[in-house]
């Protein structure tokens, strides 16, 4: 077993939390349970975050600065540790998503990762390979704070209507993943619209696709294939994608239409009655 003692704090950004978590849980006189018990959660979850083993949340970190009165040190620095854990193709997505002020996604077949709920998330990484899942679920779920931020970005979501039937995770998984996009309704900066089967043919055949756009720098598209992303900022590939969402968000359902349909889906085919 590692011992915290011979953690470089320079190796990572995770040995760094875990060696200034240990640093000031020290220096306030407590031992990991007692942390583990002001925060509610165990001595030995501290500990492992504190050894790097474990990915520490934006919640164990924000209930660890107002419980060591580390002004908000912890809260900064899981910003940095979960990027960190993200695959490396995907690290500079995840950055133009942090900087876009808009986003505009088309999903063929799944909900988009930025949307996603706790379970759906853990059913999508789980395919293959469910190791580190707690781990990997907890940075996908970090990505949403976006959202919070002071000024979020404009989120435009057009989602086949095969995303909605596609069952991950199972029928309760599923229906707290339906409930959670609509309870995006009232929200302007969140925008969810279902593409129709009866659309037929449409403009997103060829696939899923983002476009990120920003104040002064290009915009970009983003396409994504197994185990790889792929950026590009061509004005050709950025103009083609732009027209053909124009065209997507055209044949889409109001926003209004969509939740409907999404409130029939639940119903219809997850047993949830709703009022």
């Amino acid at each position: 077993m590692t011992g915290i003692h011979s953690l470089d704090p320079g190796a990572s950004p995770g040995d760094y939390y875990g060696f200034e978590l240990r640093r000031l849980r020290e220096a306030a006189h407590l031992t990991q349970r007692q942390l583990g018990d002001i925060l509610s959660y165990t001595g030995s979850l501290v500990g492992q975050i504190e050894t790097a083993r474990k990915v520490p949340t934006p919640e164990f970190s924000e209930r660890a600065d107002a419980a060591l009165g580390s002004d908000g040190l912890l809260t900064r620095l899981v910003d940095l540790v979960l990027r960190s854990q993200l695959p490396s193709w995907f690290r500079q997505v995840a950055e133009l998503q942090a900087r876009a002020t808009e986003i505009y996604s088309f999903e063929t077949h799944m909900i988009h990762g930025l949307l996603q709920t706790e379970d759906y998330a853990r059913a999508v990484l789980g395919v293959l390979d469910r190791s580190n899942l707690d781990d990997r679920t907890a940075v996908r779920l970090a990505r949403r704070s976006i959202f919070e931020k002071e000024e979020p970005p404009v989120f435009w979501a057009v989602i086949s209507e095969t995303a909605l039937y596609q069952e991950i995770g199972g029928p309760e998984t599923m229906k707290g993943q339906l409930a959670h996009l609509l309870a995006f309704e009232d929200n302007s900066r969140i925008n969810i619209q279902i593409l129709p089967f009866a659309t037929g043919a449409h403009a997103g055949l060829t696939g899923s696709f983002d476009l990120y756009r920003f104040p002064t720098d290009p915009s970009i598209v983003y396409t994504e294939g197994y185990g790889s992303g792929h950026p590009t900022a061509n004005p050709d590939t950025v103009k083609d994608c732009s027209l053909r969402y124009d065209h997507l968000q055209a044949a889409a359902l109001s926003l209004r239409d969509s939740a409907e349909l999404i409130r029939r889906v639940m119903e219809d085919r997850y047993g949830e009655q709703l009022a």
